[in-house]
């Protein structure tokens, strides 16, 4: 069970807590301090102190005081007005990642939320009640205005959400369950759109997603050498000690494990060929420097996780600071250096797909006895070479650019819900990429046979050939393709090398 406002929630509570496999509640500490800061805001109200978003207009229109009973019109109309995102809506996962991290925020009591909506909040995950929300919109500054506007129109009997996988309006969904629209207090909807949860969200989803296929690039690479008849030399613990970046460490210690005891490795220890091409020989290096962007996001998205995005805070009784924690700057930053990351692994995991068609090292052209009549394996490698190539015009950081918006108020903003978009784009890309390597790898290393490989990569090829067999003609690739990356996406090959403990001695590299 995870404590909303008090425990400490990391990207794998989170998934956890999005897939409905970790209950989240609000305990009796933190009702208490929910309830004393909304008070503390009632006072403000009440008192006719002038603080920003409570008691006046937003962005340029700050500087003028709304009455007392305009307070509630005020919020409505922020977020009907504010309701602007357009394009495909997100994954329903990724909107509800977006409620779970704002029901974080919120209920560490420094936003003056009254406990009512928060529980609404909280039904709506609990339900599975998903609000719908446009994919684009946001500037990443103000908060991620637009899309939380839409995420909690559905508060107010508007907008859509899906239940049970279906869309329906959020009114025709809250009769469904003898629901009523809430009513918002003063600064409330100021409080649900002030916050960096849609670059957030995707940062959560980016971090383990490309953690995966950090796990599978190794393997999947692994059995690329093994089919090349590459050296493991390169690996060597001793040649990454006086070089010693963390992630390039574990890549090396991997492929190490990886290929321990493999007869086709010992079959030409003495071939007397000096030195792989880099796809191979620098694995390590390549990889490694993705893992080490990826541990930077991970960590710098677990600060975010547990921080207050929200405008102004709520400090205390006649205590607030308006301020700049919503601007999405620290995470756009490293959400760009992360898409580069993702992007590389694809780019070297194509050079080890052309170099298996190239018919050297003892392979077959084309990966096919008998070719001419066959085209063999060429056309697929067409595939990764677009992929990779998309990747990289994805690479642009968005955080590079802004726009000024609000008549100038918010003159510098982050463009980071780009960012995290963008990466995940990457990475879809990059899991056809592995997808298409491993189909190529799979098949290049039964040109080996009789020699095994490692105990690892056989179990690997084991399981792969049950979905997908060894070619001996012209097929329709892009249905093994599709069956691999589908393979890919669950756990059954990391779950075979999980059981090996090949990250030993490197847990901040793991997901918890």
């Amino acid at each position: 069970m995870f404590h909303y406002g008090k425990d400490t929630l990391t990207v794998g509570k989170t998934v956890l807590l999005a897939d409905g496999k970790m209950e989240g509640v609000l305990c009796e500490e933190i009702r208490q301090k929910i309830e004393e800061s909304h008070q503390f805001v009632k006072n403000i109200v009440e008192n006719q102190e002038v603080v920003y978003g409570i008691n006046t207009g937003f962005g340029p229109l700050c500087d003028m005081p709304i009455s007392i009973e305009q307070t509630k019109t005020l919020q409505y109309n922020l977020l009907i007005s504010h309701s602007v995102g357009v394009g495909n809506p997100i994954l329903p996962e990724i909107a509800k990642t977006m409620l779970i991290c704002k029901v974080h925020a919120l209920a560490q009591g420094f936003s003056g939320i009254s406990l009512a909506t928060l529980e609404r909040i909280l039904w709506h995950i609990d339900n599975d009640v998903i609000p719908l929300v446009p994919e684009k919109g946001s500037v990443g500054a103000s908060g991620d205005l637009a899309p939380l506007a839409h995420l909690f129109l559905p508060l107010l009997g508007l907008g859509s959400v899906y239940v049970e996988g279906k869309l329906i309006s959020a009114k025709e969904a809250l009769a469904k369950f003898g629901l009523s629209p809430i009513e918002l207090g003063p600064k409330e909807g100021l409080a649900l759109i002030n916050g960096t949860q849609f670059i957030l969200a995707h940062a959560v989803r980016a971090v383990a997603r490309l953690h995966h296929c950090l796990e599978l690039a190794d393997i999947i690479g692994a059995i690329s050498l093994e089919a090349l008849m590459g050296s493991v030399k390169p690996f060597d613990a001793r040649l990454h000690t006086i070089r010693p970046f963390r992630g390039c460490q574990l890549v090396a210690q991997r492929l190490r494990k990886l290929t321990e005891d493999s007869e086709v490795l010992t079959s030409h220890t003495d071939c007397g060929r000096v030195q792989d091409p880099y796809s191979l020989r620098c694995m390590p290096q390549v990889h490694g420097a993705s893992r080490n962007a990826w541990l930077h996001l991970k960590e710098l998205t677990e600060i975010e996780l547990n921080s207050v995005t929200d405008n102004p805070v709520i400090l205390g009784d006649h205590d607030t600071i308006s301020g700049g924690n919503f601007h999405g700057q620290p995470l756009a930053l490293p959400l760009d250096y992360a898409t580069l990351a993702a992007a590389e692994v694809g780019n070297i995991a194509d050079r080890r797909c052309y170099l298996m068609l190239e018919g050297r090292f003892g392979l077959p052209k084309l990966l096919l006895k008998e070719t001419g009549l066959n085209s063999g394996f060429m056309i697929p490698q067409y595939t990764t070479a677009a992929l990779v190539s998309e990747n990289k015009s994805l690479c642009f950081p968005a955080s590079a650019d802004s726009i000024p918006t609000s008549l100038g108020q918010e003159d510098h903003v982050s463009m980071g819900s780009i960012s995290g978009r963008k990466l995940n784009q990457v990475i879809d890309n990059l899991e056809y990429i592995l997808a298409i390597e491993l189909l190529y790898a799979s098949q290049a290393l039964e040109f080996r046979r009789p020699l095994k490989s490692s105990k690892i990569v056989e179990t690997t090829i084991e399981k792969i050939r049950e979905f997908v067999p060894f070619a001996t003609e012209d097929k329709i690739f892009s249905e093994d393709i599709n069956t691999l990356h589908q393979l890919l996406k669950t756990n059954i090959l990391t779950d075979i090398i999980k059981s090996e403990n090949l990250n030993e001695n490197y847990d901040d590299f793991r997901i918890s």
